[in-house]
């Protein structure tokens, strides 16, 4: 018998990709979503892809709902017998935080807490948890190790994630039978090779590789970039980019890595950088763009943005040996994903 994970935000860029990655693995997924910033197109062209290599009747169900409604949360979770529970449900732009730090405090940090009370009325105790290099801050050296102090953050989404991985630490050691695995995301870019699913943001997107595809179909007249005076190469920021698919990946190692701790040494709090290692500057990206489109991407400079880091990527080398995990795409590849999804899809899932 196979399974059952529940994906909390299963419909946006990260949790849409990583169904696919559980699905086409055996296992039944049910998403959990309130669609705030994605489309129920999704599940359709999901069920399609899964379509592509698996027999039979799909085992994808879908309910709408959203993290803080605790009543609906019961019961989702008297309906169906879950062995694990991927959160990926929340708001995640940083510049978006400065503006509104109560809606994501109260989405991200409320929800979660929401959340685990039930999971745990449930005697579901096995979580996968969406976090943030974010949560690292402006004091910490890259690159980024996860022994590393983390909370002294620079906006309110980066401080809502460490809350919450504080919250959930707190939780593992008043709770042993808990098992929690925090995974800290770098900058998630590409999308599925299908052309089907990828990063569709609402009205003006937050992040660089939608905007410049943007630009690319013409609904943008130019990329801002925000700040061409940091002490980098060439003055731009330095992310560390990582395909949605290595990044999906990364979710079901952290899953099996968790479970075969439940089996054999007992629970606990495990956390993993999941990143390529390595940084690519602003106008690095904005090239491999125009490298791989053919294209010319006009671009202005702007002043920084309030929140954002100079630079920052990732330590891999705990989850490459714990997790047995690595990346395979390159920032070449990435792009040319990112692009194929937005060639196939100029107007996103509208």
């Amino acid at each position: 018998m196979s399974k059952k994970i529940l994906v909390t935000g299963g419909t946006g860029f990260i949790g849409s990709h990583t169904v696919i990655e559980l699905l086409e693995s055996g296992y039944e997924v049910v998403i959990y979503d309130n669609l705030s910033n994605s489309s129920s197109i999704v599940i359709d062209r999901m069920r399609l892809i899964a379509g592509f290599s698996l027999k039979g009747p799909i085992p994808l169900t879908f309910v709408h709902g959203d993290i803080r409604d605790k009543e609906k949360l019961v019961t989702l979770f008297s309906n169906h017998s879950f062995d694990c529970v991927m959160h990926f449900a929340g708001l995640k732009s940083v510049g978006d935080s400065v503006k509104k730090p109560l809606e994501y405090y109260n989405n991200n940090i409320v929800g979660t807490i929401s959340l685990c009370e039930v999971m745990a009325e449930a005697n579901v105790k096995s979580l996968v948890f969406s976090s943030s290099a974010t949560v690292y801050g402006k004091e910490a050296q890259v690159p980024y190790q996860e022994s590393m102090p983390i909370g002294n953050t620079t906006n309110p989404y980066g401080t809502s994630k460490a809350i919450i991985e504080k919250t959930l630490t707190d939780l593992t050691n008043a709770d042993p039978q808990w098992t929690v695995a925090m995974l800290r995301y770098f900058n998630p870019i590409g999308a599925h090779k299908s052309g089907l699913i990828g990063e569709d943001p609402k009205g003006v997107p937050n992040n660089l590789i939608p905007y410049i595809c943007q630009v690319a179909v013409g609904k943008l007249k130019e990329v801002s970039i925000f700040g061409a005076d940091y002490p980098t190469a060439d003055g731009t920021g330095v992310r560390d980019y990582i395909h949605v698919v290595d990044l999906a990946k990364g979710h079901l190692n952290a899953l099996d890595k968790i479970q075969l701790v439940e089996k054999e040494t007992g629970k606990g709090t495990f956390i993993w950088n999941l990143g390529t290692g390595c940084g690519s500057s602003v106008l690095e990206v904005i090239k491999a763009f125009e490298l791989v489109t053919a294209t010319k991407i006009p671009y202005k400079i702007e002043k920084r943005r309030p929140g954002d880091l100079a630079s920052c990527w990732a330590n891999v080398e705990k989850s490459h040996k714990e997790l047995n995990w690595s990346t395979d795409f390159d920032l070449q590849a990435m792009v040319q994903d990112s692009w194929n999804w937005q060639r196939n899809n100029p107007h996103g899932y509208e």
